[in-house]
């Protein structure tokens, strides 16, 4: 897929307590899914493990920062938020901007 010329990526590692990396698994995913399935400004949204289970890495491309900003508030991003809340150890974000151009 092409990305948009504008794109806002935003990369997400989640460090997870052993006994939720289950649930946190299944959470992320349906958050992903509606992120991909009903925000028009989400174009990429893929969800990774490392090798023993310990840390999952999140891949996201929006149109723009704006809509990254729209993910935030949607009640879906919310919902994962408060639910996951206390099965996380650590999370780090990054965000980047698009330097080239087509």
């Amino acid at each position: 897929m092409k990305a948009h010329l504008n794109s806002y990526v935003v990369i997400v590692t989640f460090e997870v307590k052993m006994a939720y990396r289950g649930v946190f698994r299944e959470a992320i995913l349906e958050n992903a899914s509606a992120s991909r399935g009903s925000e028009p400004g989400c174009t990429v949204f893929d969800v990774w493990e490392n090798q023993d289970g310990s840390e999952i890495f999140l891949y996201e491309v929006y149109n723009s920062e704006a809509a990254f900003k729209e993910h935030l508030s949607t009640e879906h991003f919310r919902r994962f938020e408060t639910v996951v809340a206390p099965w996380i150890i650590d999370r780090h974000v990054t965000t980047y901007h698009r330097l080239m151009q087509d």
